[in-house]
């Protein structure tokens, strides 16, 4: 029973964060030119792969969830595809946190020579 409750907590710590922080990140694209198609074309294939990962993910964490309390409340063993699901859905999620998921770094100050004054 710990097991179990361990994986449905593990769903709750990283993917369903991860999905909200890949929701904010989803259309965010540095560097993007509106003038040039070839821009417009990478970046409606980029925007299509994340929502296409952020689709996949919920998927994942919502059949592992359902699994896993499923399995609590009834008292059966969890089948073994459900901790594949598991390792599948934290892998994906830590591909959003790390790629898109990151919140845009700020510009360094530079510090004003007091020559200028």
């Amino acid at each position: 029973m710990l097991v179990k409750l361990l994986v449905a907590a593990g769903v709750l710590v990283l993917p369903v964060p991860a999905l909200v922080m890949g929701a904010r990140g989803l259309m965010k694209r540095p560097g993007y030119s509106a003038d040039e198609p070839a821009d417009r074309v990478s970046y409606v294939l980029v925007v299509a792969l994340r929502a296409l990962v952020l689709l996949l993910v919920l998927a994942l964490s919502a059949v592992v969830l359902v699994s896993t309390v499923g399995a609590v409340v009834v008292d059966v063993p969890l089948h073994g595809m459900v901790y594949v699901l598991f390792g599948l859905d934290v892998l994906l999620a830590l591909l959003i946190v790390l790629s898109f998921g990151r919140r845009a770094r700020r510009s360094v100050r530079r510090r004003v020579s007091p020559a200028a004054r």
